[in-house]
């Protein structure tokens, strides 16, 4: 073996230097800002940002609070119908209910019926994994290697379609809204497609190919909790048929409470709705599907405008509003102690 032998400078020779190089950049000599924060700077940016958040927070709060917004609670109404679907053997019965409900002032613009569910934890985490996006885009995946099980195949080994827990609780049940005028019911006309987002509806949603849905389905069944099959969730319109039903898609995008809703329909204004829903007696004629006895939850339907700000949601601008005052409140009190240090300094000085 070879020793290592260091290199000793000879008497005279000059040793190499450690420092950094005499540059600008490595000696920090660089042109940069070096605020001077005065009282005045200090006090001017937290007055100002309070202002801002205030003004912005009392916008947003009012914004909200012009939302026009109408909430029923189904759960009750519908008792016999939620009896029936506590037994799941019940799964192939219908069950019809009414709820008859006024609107005192005209609803005027663009009208939204959200479906509402409460104490539904959409946010576990074997729940929001139970899903196979390969499967969703159309491809012929083996979902025995997903994260659908138990929702993946049945016992004979037919495979689901759409598998997982997410698609096989989507929520099924159908209402429909009648304007009851004078002594003749019109059903108020709304839109069920055009509702989910352009993304999902055209890049995370695809139908197999195949020159019709049945034939692309063959071989498949529907989720145990589903009354159809997934290629006859819309018979009336093929561009909204298979995976890529607005229904489904707004389904498959889990919320992060189990207070939630979403997005069911949108007024077609056209006709005696051109305007939007006008004051009058009204029905909701609701088909009972979706079970929510047994977790202890409720059913709501909601009908709601929407404003520049979003929807009935007080909660951005009361954040707001709370920033504000903090901010303002800060400056309150870092003023009164650049006076109360001023008044010393000047004591002593006179002393």
């Amino acid at each position: 073996m070879k020793n290592k032998t260091s290199v000793v400078p000879r008497e005279g020779e000059a040793q190499p230097s450690r420092c950094a190089d005499n540059s600008a950049f490595k000696q920090q000599r660089l042109p940069a800002w070096k605020p001077q924060l005065t009282i005045a700077s200090v006090l001017s940016s937290f007055f100002l940002t309070g202002a801002f958040c205030l003004t912005v927070g009392v916008c947003l709060v009012l914004s909200a609070n012009s939302v026009r917004e109408i909430q029923i609670d189904y759960s009750d109404k519908c008792s016999d119908c939620s009896k029936l679907r506590e037994n799941s053997s019940n799964w192939n019965k219908e069950c019809h209910c009414s709820i008859n409900f006024t609107l005192k002032e005209d609803i005027l613009g663009d009208v939204f019926m959200y479906y509402g569910l409460q104490n539904f934890y959409q946010n576990h985490r074997r729940y929001v994994k139970s899903r196979s996006d390969a499967q969703l885009l159309g491809r012929n995946v083996n979902i025995q290697r997903s994260y659908c099980a138990p929702f993946s195949t049945y016992r004979n080994g037919t495979p689901m379609a759409p598998c997982g827990a997410i698609a096989n609780s989507m929520f099924n049940d159908t209402i429909d809204l009648f304007y009851n005028y004078k002594s003749s019911v019109i059903q108020v006309p709304l839109l069920k497609t055009g509702n989910s987002w352009w993304t999902d509806k055209n890049v995370k949603f695809r139908n197999p190919e195949s020159y019709n849905l049945s034939s692309a389905f063959a071989g498949t069944a529907r989720p145990p909790y589903w009354q159809k099959p997934v290629y006859l969730l819309d018979e009336e319109d093929e561009r909204n048929n298979g995976y890529v039903n607005d229904d489904f898609i707004i389904w498959m995008r889990v919320s992060a409470f189990a207070t939630f809703r979403n997005l069911y329909r949108r007024l077609r204004r056209v006709q005696r709705f051109a305007e939007g829903l006008p004051a009058g007696n009204y029905t909701f004629q609701i088909s009972y599907n979706f079970p929510v006895t047994r977790f202890k939850g409720r059913k709501h339907v909601i009908l709601s405008t929407v404003v520049w700000s979003g929807g009935s949601n007080p909660f951005l601008g009361i954040a707001y509003l709370v920033s504000g005052t903090a901010a303002t409140l800060a400056g309150f009190v870092i003023t009164g102690i650049h006076l109360k240090l001023r008044k010393k300094k000047t004591y002593f000085q006179k002393q």
